[in-house]
């Protein structure tokens, strides 16, 4: 480790200390009154802050010292034992902040004691658990194989962090510490978003269409909106319990057609945007070893039947192809019009030598191709290329593989039928982000064992990789992320996999118009009752203790719930839940199967045609076997190397009498716990760990067959460690790889391009990529490096020190945002480490900062 990274460390610690110590000291004297209850607060909380700090210094320069070690590159810093330091400083230094902003204005009559020490709480609580995720990174660290970021068990650390996240409190991260690692433009909208998921849950059942969940949540979300510790508390609650039918309501609220409107209005406005609907037709494709012969791809089967795949086209220009009959015969009824006019005076531009092909995220249960328009409208502009998106079948009523067969059988179909889609047939790209990344890649290694043509490239936005619950030091984020919290993901992947217990409850089946209809009639008393509801919430405050029942159990007990289904749909829910049986059975059956047998069953697929009442061939595909998947990527460990890893790794506490309940810290020290433990029921299935569900668990042989591979990741993403352990995987055995990784931005950035300039370049990043694989050049030097975006508001001038490199910018502070007050001089610290933090001292103070 450097000395510029040690005095750089110290500096922020001593300065904690300082400002803490003086603090402290001066509200010490004031402890009397009303005003005494809130400065006795304070001097509690710097005490504690200051006894957390002196406990991370240590473990924050150790991790320094040795995360190096876990970078796909030396150009690229990045990994999840990275992105913890990066969140802890990050939290010291807006302690920092907060401490001389009370430093400057206690004396103040506009002072508010009980606000601040209201907003020190926070942040003291929320270091008191970041000090318990670093703990168990450390016992990652000592668990783990050299040079791996997830442990390989289901069992151990593992265990222990569902165990543990299922009792951590959580909720000051979602109230006034919300969104503080991430940049200040994104902050207001993850403010937004708590605000109206706990106002949403609130409503949850209510109706049967999310516009009218909606309009009733706008009217009743005054008292989340002022009140922040209420608001974390309820969010809390709901990301613990709530089934993950509320979260595809909840997600697909941009899908209705008012709100995508909106949207739509503002995104770029493009020729061609038709939902297209394709029959499950089986067809020919050419093989690539022998294009004399022939392969058939069958239509997708699994779970549900036969069934149409749904797609969209979108072109920013008409071209040839795309206003044919064939193509018209198969859109549906919900697609705009290609144009004002499609007569002979319509210009249509030749076909594009260029096709990207989408596939959406939402956790593989939610969201279609129109929550993706507005960069994929961009994309198709700056391109100059065709777009087809596919909307997949979603889980939990159509787990895995339904999703992979018909994002397989898109392909295939695009690649027939280049003619209709204003594509010459030439090159085609796959791109996706989270769950839709996922599918980038398995489409890919489908393709090549079946030996049709195989992408040009694949681009994947934080992609999941590892679709188990195994430990990983990003993964530990998923504690105090607000969009990725642990329980919900979980939920998302057992719903993927079939194994989620609720995945069976039928849910009344309405048409969009009815619902429409509904919500019309619901409307003016949703807007009586919510408007009454959020005017006393504003006159009521004294009453906020009554208000904070659990919103799950709220939902429960709604009279609203859900009517019982007829019994035709109790027998399709027994077949469907055979059908998911034998998909689970069958891959047991053959996990231990060899090679060969997968082989066999591909080569037959020349000569047979798919049987569309059995499994398709994917759930055949056989465990990897740990000597087939080179996670040791560093055989031989230098001891150095150990030895510095000995000072940092600890071991699991001493002296577990408790098996049932043994203790993961040490003595002096217990993280703060929820009154309500999280339903964590984590079913373990052996489908997980198939290959074409968890690509980073597919042996080597799968993975040498596919093409150049782009990744784009977020430093503080909890799926962070899949794109890095993947592409380590990739370049390990000499197959073409890159990997950027943005700062600041969360999970699912894509969908917020439109939201500041920090998410716009974001996903220009993941489109250059795209342009690479049309155009086949390697990436220059710079775009191989870590990218760090461009903050808003930055301004020219800057001060540099010996030991960190200070970026001045404007940072919207939070100590008055509750109020709608903002208070200037916030900025952004850059350091060698590659580690961003929102904070820029004055002059005056730098002095103080030891050099």
């Amino acid at each position: 480790m450097s000395s510029d990274k040690v005095m750089d460390t110290k500096a922020v610690f001593s300065a904690l200390y300082d400002v803490c110590e003086e603090n402290a000291t001066f509200f010490s004297g004031a402890t009397k009154g009303q005003a005494g209850d809130a400065a006795q607060r304070l001097v509690d909380t710097m005490s504690t802050i200051q006894e957390h700090a002196r406990s991370l210094e240590p473990v924050i320069s150790g991790f320094a010292a040795i995360y190096h070690h876990f970078d796909f590159d030396p150009h690229i810093p990045a990994n999840g034992y990275r992105s913890l330091v990066k969140v802890v400083r990050c939290c010291l230094l807006h302690i920092i902040h907060k401490g001389r902003y009370i430093t400057s204005n206690r004396r103040s009559i506009f002072f508010r004691a009980s606000h601040n020490a209201a907003e020190m709480e926070a942040y003291c609580s929320a270091l008191c658990q970041l000090r318990a995720l670093l703990y168990l990174a450390q016992r990652l660290l000592h668990d783990n194989s050299h040079g791996n970021l997830f442990f390989q068990e289901e069992s151990g650390i593992s265990q222990s962090f569902l165990r543990e996240y299922a009792s951590m409190h959580k909720g000051c991260f979602y109230g006034r510490c919300v969104g503080f690692q991430f940049t200040p433009a994104i902050r207001p909208f993850l403010q937004s978003i708590a605000i109206s998921l706990v106002a949403f849950g609130v409503n949850y059942k209510k109706h049967q269409s999310g516009i009218g969940v909606a309009a009733s949540s706008f009217l009743t979300s005054g008292k989340y909106a002022i009140d922040p510790d209420l608001r974390g508390q309820e969010y809390e609650r709901i990301t613990q319990n709530l089934d993950v039918h509320f979260w595809k309501r909840f997600w697909n609220i941009t899908e209705t057609e008012v709100l995508s409107s909106l949207v739509s209005m503002t995104a770029t406005q493009v020729k061609v945007n038709r939902a297209l609907s394709v029959p499950p037709v089986p067809f020919d494709l050419p093989l690539v070893a022998d294009p004399t012969h022939t392969v058939t791809v069958s239509p997708p089967a699994a779970h549900i039947g036969p069934g149409p795949v749904q797609m969209r086209l979108i072109s920013y220009d008409l071209r040839e192809g795309q206003d044919s009959e064939r193509l018209l015969a198969l859109c549906r009824s919900e697609g705009g019009p290609i144009s004002l006019s499609l007569g002979l005076k319509t210009k249509r531009s030749p076909p594009s030598p260029w096709l990207v092909l989408h596939f959406h995220g939402g956790g593989f249960v939610a969201q279609t191709s129109k929550s993706h328009e507005p960069y994929l409208r961009s994309w198709s502009q700056d391109l100059n290329a065709p777009i087809l998106s596919v909307d997949y079948s979603l889980a939990p009523e159509a787990p895995f593989p339904r999703a992979l067969e018909e994002c397989f059988y898109a392909y295939c179909w695009a690649i027939k039928n280049h003619n209709l889609l204003g594509w010459t047939g030439e090159r085609v790209c796959l791109a996706g982000d989270s769950a839709g990344g996922n599918l980038c890649v398995t489409v890919s290694m489908r393709a090549a064992a079946h030996g049709v043509r195989m992408p040009d490239g694949i681009v994947a936005a934080y992609p999941a990789t590892l679709l188990t619950v195994y430990a990983s030091p990003s993964r530990l984020l998923s504690l105090m992320d607000p969009l990725l919290p642990l329980s919900v993901l979980a939920r998302c992947l057992s719903a993927y996999a079939g194994t989620d217990p609720q995945a069976e409850k039928q849910v009344e089946k309405v048409s969009t118009l009815s619902m429409v209809r509904r919500d019309t009639a619901l409307l003016l008393r949703d807007f009586r009752q919510g408007a009454s509801n959020w005017i006393h919430s504003l006159l009521d405050r004294g009453s906020a203790d009554s208000v904070r029942k659990s919103v799950s159990e709220a939902s429960l007990t709604s009279p609203h719930a859900d009517p019982p289904v007829s019994g035709k749909a109790s027998e399709y829910s027994l077949e469907k839940g055979s059908l998911k049986s034998q998909t689970c059975q069958d891959l047991g059956t053959h996990a231990n199967s060899g090679a060969s047998n997968v082989q066999k069953n591909a080569s037959h697929l020349s000569t047979t045609t798919a049987n569309h009442n059995s499994i398709p061939d994917i759930t055949l595909t056989p465990e990897s076997k740990p000597e087939d998947v080179s996670f040791f990527l560093c055989k031989e460990v230098d001891p150095s190397v150990s030895e510095s890893f000995s000072f940092v790794a600890i071991p699991p506490p001493g002296g577990q009498e408790d098996s049932e309940n043994p203790r993961e810290f040490p003595e002096d020290f217990e993280p703060l716990r929820s009154e309500q433990l999280a339903e964590m029921n984590v079913q373990s299935s052996p489908i997980v760990r198939n290959p074409y569900m968890s690509p980073l668990l597919a042996p080597d042989s799968m993975l040498k067959g596919l093409p150049p591979v782009h990744l784009v990741a977020c430093h503080l993403d909890p799926m962070l460690d899949d794109s890095v352990m993947f592409a380590k995987r990739l370049q390990n055995i000499g197959q073409p790889v890159t990997l950027c990784v943005v700062d600041d931005l969360p999970h699912g950035f894509l969908s917020l391009s439109q939201l500041s300039r920090e998410t716009r370049e974001a996903a220009n990043v993941c489109m250059e990529r795209i342009r690479d694989v049309f155009t086949m050049k390697d990436p220059p030097p710079e775009m191989r490096m870590h990218h760090k975006l461009e903050r808003t508001n930055q301004k020219p001038s800057a001060t540099k020190r010996d030991h960190t490199q200070l970026s001045q910018v404007t940072v919207q502070q939070e100590e008055e945002e509750e109020e709608g007050l903002s208070v200037g001089g916030g900025a952004s610290v850059v350091d060698e480490e590659g580690l961003t933090s929102f904070y820029l001292p004055t002059k005056a103070e730098a002095e103080k900062i030891p050099a």
